[in-house]
């Protein structure tokens, strides 16, 4: 799709609607590169499967989607040979979990939801894997148990540690008159006394550091240097075993690399498809019936933007006509029915409900062409009706039986007679290749000629004259009014110019230029 049709049909304003819906990284980037689809029977499964998850999340039954929290990392490391750590492996595990959670959750509800349960044939549940992990790691520490010979290690090494604790509290009851504060610490991986300076002399030992204000010392008595020599081997042969137990479930994971990874695509494929459910609910959308021959009929629908705020649109379009001319006064909703039938479009050729009646119907276009707004360009320094000429000239080159074009306020920017005459032959020739039309004007030698050609159709934005306010509502079949002579009589303009301004119109507009000339 062009993505100034994109821009100003505001479909990144749903993306952004339905990130928040997204749990996991691959969710989220699953709705950032979401775009619309062309093939019907891709977007007719997209549809469905929406729908159906729609309706697990209406009973109540959210699915147990992974927030795939630490696995962005893993993935990226993955047959890089690099060791996982704890962390990653608490991670790992609390995954598998979830996977586990989800495949059974998505069986159990097969037959209510066959199309959103399909995505766990390519699950796999890898107990074995989990088990493992949980087995030797829990709250990111590597249990005692992971292997005989680290609970041997440990042991010695939880020995020797009381040991020399024991040893340390009598040396530092034998030092208490001369260290700083009755405190052992630990410098460099050594247990210490910290002993006043000026007494260091005292203690038959090693200075490891000083305190930064130069008042105290931190030794290591020499009758605790074999213990603390034992201690620290027993510590890297823990360091060793540890990394053994870790390399060994790497080894685990890089032998599930596959399924490991297949399970993360698929949890990404869960969060998005549950992203667009949670998404069709908020707006009340629903599923649509899809036409390959530019067929729109939609009831009820409403721009998902503004939701209850708008007043609900019928629209039709691709029977009996398939070029619509919707005339009637500004801030009527002529624009916002573009926009609506546009974008509503672009939302169920991405697989997501629309905010419309149960049995609305939309047609499958490969590209919408739109003209909304002025599209003028201030470092081009383009007119207004210039933006105009280059979008159409884009339109035209490109549009075909597949091509839905929506143009806003037609011929207007250059001279009226000129514009309308232009306008024309743009509608005829948009007719003659089949695109599907639907364009806004103010002119009534548009809407004359809609009357009278084959396969246009005009419609109104309906007005109330009594109170100046639009009433917002679409009705097909019949051409309006822009009302501007009632306007400008209860806004309070002269009678008489309101009276001459009658007699002018009457005339034709064909005959305005004659009214300034003197003989």
């Amino acid at each position: 799709m062009n993505p100034n049709t994109l821009k100003r049909l505001n479909y990144e304003f749903i993306k952004q609607h339905l990130l928040e819906y997204a749990i996991s990284y691959l969710g989220k980037e699953r709705v950032e590169s979401m775009m619309p689809m062309t093939g019907k029977e891709e977007i007719r499964s997209r549809l469905d499967e929406t729908e159906q998850a729609k309706k697990l999340l209406e009973r109540g039954r959210g699915a147990p989607i992974p927030s795939l929290e630490g696995i962005r990392d893993i993935m990226d490391l993955l047959g890089s040979g690099y060791i996982f750590s704890e962390r990653n492996f608490c991670d790992i595990a609390q995954f598998l979990y979830s996977c586990t959670q989800l495949i059974r959750y998505m069986r159990s509800h097969a037959q209510a939801a066959p199309l959103v349960n399909m995505y766990t044939a390519e699950m796999n549940d890898l107990p074995a894997l989990q088990a493992e992990i949980e087995r030797c790691i829990r709250s990111g520490a590597i249990l005692d148990t992971a292997s005989k010979e680290l609970l041997k290690i440990r042991k010695k090494k939880a020995t020797a540690e009381e040991r020399l604790k024991s040893k340390l509290a009598s040396l530092a009851n034998r030092y208490r008159s001369v260290m700083q504060e009755n405190l052992i610490s630990m410098r460099g991986g050594h247990y210490v006394l910290p002993i006043k300076k000026e007494h260091r002399k005292l203690v038959k030992g090693s200075v490891l550091d000083e305190s930064a204000s130069g008042q105290t010392v931190y030794m290591e008595p020499h009758e605790i240097v074999e213990l603390q020599s034992q201690l620290s081997s027993l510590r890297r042969e823990e360091a060793d075993e540890e990394m053994k137990i870790l390399s060994g479930l790497t080894a685990m994971v890089e032998e599930n690399r596959d399924a490991f990874r297949k399970n993360v695509e698929q949890v990404g494929i869960y969060d998005f498809l549950f992203a667009k459910a949670k998404y069709g609910l908020e707006i009340g959308g629903t599923n649509v019936k899809l036409s390959g021959e530019g067929k729109i009929d939609l009831r009820d629908a409403r721009h998902p933007l503004l939701g209850n705020r708008m007043v609900p649109l019928h629209f039709a379009i691709g029977e009996a006509y398939n070029s619509l001319i919707i005339t009637g006064p500004n801030t009527g909703g002529k624009t916002l029915t573009l926009k609506t039938v546009g974008l509503l479009t672009l939302m169920a050729q991405s697989g997501l409900l629309v905010p419309a009646a149960e049995g609305s119907t939309l047609a499958v276009f490969t590209q919408i062409a739109v003209d909304i707004g002025d599209g003028q360009s201030l470092e081009n320094n383009l007119s207004t009706f210039s933006a105009h000429i280059r979008n159409m000239m884009e339109i035209l080159e490109r549009a075909d039986r597949s091509t839905l074009v929506l143009i806003d306020e037609m011929a207007t920017g250059t001279d009226p007679g000129e514009g309308v005459a232009l306008s024309v032959a743009i509608l005829e020739e948009l007719q003659r290749r089949g695109a599907t039309v639907t364009v806004t004007t103010h002119f009534n030698e548009i809407k004359n000629f809609a009357e009278a050609a084959d396969g246009f159709e005009n419609a109104r934005m309906e007005f109330d004259p009594a109170t100046l306010q639009p009433l917002y509502r679409l009705r097909i079949g019949e051409a309006g009014r822009s009302y501007a002579f009632l306007i400008a009589q209860k806004l309070g303009m002269p009678a008489g110019i309101i009276e001459r301004s009658r007699e002018i119109a009457s005339e034709g507009t064909g005959r305005l230029a004659d009214h300034g000339k003197t003989e």
